[in-house]
This record gives C-alpha cells, sequence and structure tokens, in this order.
C-alpha cells in the first residue's frame, strides 16, 4: 500500500434532516433556508457530489441521488444567491445512467446571455449505461427542463472516462475536458486495462501497480469537445494523464486554461496546464509546480482554478512533501494575463491533519480570496475554509474554520458572488447523506461558521 493510500481513513456517520425532493414527489413550494443554510437531497437517497456556479445572483447546483447504487442527476436553482431553492429537476434521461464520485462529480455552469432575465443552465456528468460517456444538457429556462442530452465522445469510443470540467464562455460557448481511457483499451495484451484500467483495478494493488507508470499513462489522455452553436467535437489535447484525479477549466481573456495531474517523467505527478485550442499531442506539457512526488498509483485528487477581475488565474492543489515522514499538503500558486508561468507555490495551512484533500479556490467580486477542503480531524472527514486575499500574488489567509460544527463534512465546493461565496458540501453518512449549501463572507467570518 503506498504511502497516499496509508493516509486515508473512513468517515464516521451522522443523519441531517433538511427539505428535500423525490423522484415522482416533487414539492410544490420553493425550498426555504434554515437559518442560514438550505439542504438539498432526495429523500432515501444517498445524495453526494455537489457542484455549484453562479452568474449575478443566480445560483445553481448540482449533484448525484443514488438508490441501490444507481445515481441519478440533479439540479436545483436560487435567484438570491443561494438563500432559496426552487424545485429540483432531475436531468438524465436514462434512469440511473449517473456515475458519480467525489472526484466524478456532476458539472454545472451557467451563462446570461444579453438581454436575458435569467441564464441557461448547462449541467456536464459521466454516464455509465451501454459505455462510459460524458454527456451534457441545456436548459433555457433556468433549470425548470433540459433539452435531450448529447454525448461527447465519438460513439462507440472503448474503454474508461470520466473526471471532467466544464466552463462556458462570454458566447455561451459550453468548455468540456475529461480523462479518457480509450487507449488502455486499445493496447493490445493490457488484460487488466481492458477491464478499465488501475481505476478498475483499485488503487494499491498488484493489477493497478502493473498498469501504472509514465509509458502506461500515455495510453490514457485528456481530450476536449466543445458543446452550443459551433460546437466541436472531441480532440486529443495531451496523453500521459494521471488515470483519476479531476480537471479543472478557468475562462480567461486569453481563452480557457485547463489544468490536470499529469505523469512526467520517474512518475511525478505533478498539476500541467494548458490554453484549450493550443497545439494538442503536448507530451510535456508545462507545470504549476514542480513538487518532486513520485508515485506509482493515481492520488485520486486534483486541481481547482479561480480567475479574478483582474484576470489573474489563481490554482490550488494536493501533493505530498517528500521525505522521511512524507505528509500531504495543499498548495497555492497564481499566474498573470500575460506571465507564462505560475507563480512559486505558497503552502496553505489546513486543520493539522496529514492529508487535506480535495480543495477548491474562488475570489469573490470583491476580490477576496476563499479556499475550501477536507481532511480527516479527530477520525472525522471535516470541510474546512478560510479567506484572505492574494491579487498580487502572495497569499495571504487567515486561521482556518470548519464548515460545520460536527459530523463528517466533505468535498465542499464553492462559486463566487459579489460578497463572498456560495458554498455547498455532503454532510452526513454515506448512505444517508444530503448536500448544504449556504453563503461566506470574507467580513465576519466567525459569524458564517455553520451552527
Amino acid at each position: 500500500m503506498n504511502t497516499w493510500m496509508r493516509m486515508a481513513a473512513a468517515c464516521a456517520a451522522v443523519v441531517v434532516t433538511g427539505i428535500a425532493v423525490a423522484r415522482g414527489q416533487m414539492p410544490q413550494a420553493p425550498v426555504a433556508s434554515q437559518r442560514d443554510q438550505v439542504t438539498l437531497a432526495v429523500p432515501r437517497h444517498n445524495n453526494a457530489a455537489p457542484w455549484v456556479a453562479s452568474a449575478g445572483r443566480f445560483v445553481a447546483v448540482t449533484w448525484g441521488a443514488a438508490l441501490d447504487g444507481k445515481w441519478d442527476i440533479y439540479v436545483a436553482t436560487s435567484a438570491d444567491e443561494g438563500r432559496t431553492f426552487g424545485t429540483p429537476v432531475r436531468v438524465n434521461t436514462v434512469d440511473g445512467d449517473g456515475r458519480v464520485g467525489g472526484e466524478i462529480p456532476p458539472r454545472v455552469a451557467l451563462h446570461l446571455p444579453a438581454g436575458a432575465t435569467v441564464p441557461q443552465v448547462v449541467v456536464a456528468w459521466n454516464a455509465k449505461d451501454q459505455g462510459t460517456e460524458i454527456k451534457i444538457a441545456r436548459s433555457r429556462d433556468f433549470g425548470k427542463t433540459f433539452a435531450a442530452p448529447v454525448s461527447l465522445q465519438a460513439p462507440g469510443a472503448a474503454g474508461d472516462r470520466g473526471w471532467h470540467a466544464l466552463t462556458i464562455d462570454a458566447r455561451g460557448l459550453a468548455h468540456v475536458v475529461w480523462l479518457d481511457h480509450r487507449g488502455l483499451a486499445e493496447a493490445p495484451g493490457d488484460a487488466g486495462a481492458k477491464a478499465g484500467g488501475a481505476k478498475a483495478a483499485g488503487h494499491g494493488s498488484h493489477e493497478a501497480a502493473a498498469l501504472d507508470g509514465v509509458a502506461m499513462a500515455m495510453k490514457s489522455r485528456l481530450h476536449y469537445a466543445t458543446y452550443g452553436e459551433r460546437a466541436m467535437p472531441e480532440q486529443m489535447l495531451a496523453p500521459g494523464v494521471c488515470y483519476c484525479c479531476k480537471t479543472a477549466l478557468a475562462p480567461t481573456a486569453k481563452g480557457v486554461l485547463a489544468t490536470w495531474r499529469h505523469v512526467y517523467d520517474g512518475n511525478m505527478r505533478d498539476m500541467a496546464f494548458t490554453l484549450l485550442g493550443s497545439p494538442s499531442a503536448a507530451a510535456t506539457p508545462p507545470r504549476i509546480s514542480a513538487d518532486g512526488w513520485s508515485i506509482n498509483g493515481c492520488p485520486d485528487d486534483g486541481p481547482a482554478l479561480a480567475v479574478d477581475a483582474s484576470d489573474r488565474v489563481h490554482a490550488i492543489w494536493p501533493t505530498v512533501i517528500p521525505g522521511d515522514e512524507p505528509v500531504g499538503a495543499l498548495f497555492y500558486a497564481s499566474k498573470t494575463a500575460t506571465a507564462a508561468a505560475f507563480s512559486p507555490r505558497q503552502r496553505v495551512t489546513t486543520l493539522g491533519s496529514p492529508k487535506p484533500s480535495h480543495p477548491q479556490v474562488a475570489v469573490d467580486g470583491a476580490g477576496h480570496l476563499f479556499v475550501a477542503w477536507d481532511e480527516i480531524v479527530g477520525g472525522v472527514r471535516t470541510a474546512a475554509w478560510a479567506h484572505g486575499s492574494a491579487a498580487d500574488g502572495a497569499l495571504r489567509l487567515g486561521a482556518p474554520e470548519r464548515l460545520a460544527a460536527a459530523g463528517p463534512t466533505q468535498y465542499p465546493v464553492m462559486a463566487p458572488l459579489a460578497r463572498g461565496v456560495v458554498a455547498a458540501w455532503v454532510s452526513g453518512a454515506q448512505g444517508t447523506s444530503v448536500i448544504r449549501v449556504r453563503h461566506l463572507v470574507a467580513a465576519g467570518a466567525a459569524s458564517t461558521a455553520a451552527r
């Protein structure tokens, strides 16, 4: 078992009650705010893997809800910065075809066309029915109804794919990247790969170890497609990706920036970045940071990006600091619009566990920087956040705080508002978990801690 896996632990259990929605039994009234937080859930289901997007005061949250291991994809929308939500709507049209996990959440993005009063809502998810697909659907009535889903990969594409990211540019064109393992499935003699690759074999297993490494990683690739008017079919951007860490996208003035965990020489699992539309087949893309962490496996923990009003890109990612006693850590770096490289990395202060994970970053309309993550504290998975500034590239964060007072909380996500961010996370034990949503602000941060 590798060092990363030795640092993992299981979550404890807590049941959280809230206003919820069931398939075929939709409530007629909007979801109401409870104090300063909202609970979204499908009753008697496992609710997990949220994602959140914003446009002005509009907010959309998507998540997965599972019964008997079958996942459906839901979205709920808000016109008041996430304080109240309308009736959640199911997006997928094939019952239970969602493939959902912490690193494979459904993604949502908003686009407010010129002259429109409400934004369009676009949801992308990983589907597993006849094969493994990246599906996407658009709503033009703020999430009340969705057009028929579209698959982004080529018909009949072999192998596994997922760990996607979604963003929408100013023209309303949706950009999607994902990790695609059809090269593993097509590789002759790789029986384990044909069964799904290292992810199917399981981290830390002998099968996974046999499949990992730089040469085998070249068979896993970053793919890219667009959806909307003048949509572009999928193309391969880069080979050599780490198998199962989520990807991230951020729209900038120069184009959409992508980042992912790449496998460099020596099995170094560093964060790579590129502008979408740049030359494809980049076997050695630039690094955000050379972290010096070599591992023969996938840590299942990817990066996050945010862009501020000055077009500075902010990145946050998890890695391991090597040494006699390796320790997990979160790091931050940024890049101005004209810079070719990111700034030197700066460590993010967390709650003190040896493996902080699943980081997110956002910048609000006032320029305040927010970061969120989860880690195991006292044997319980705990979501945390901190805020500060980094407008000049120097990270200045206040003390980290928990998103909730007690109980297992994990996989926090955020979207920026004019003042503060709207945050969503998973709360409760697996099988009975719910999605909680609240507004966090930089001023008076102590008053925003969950009660």
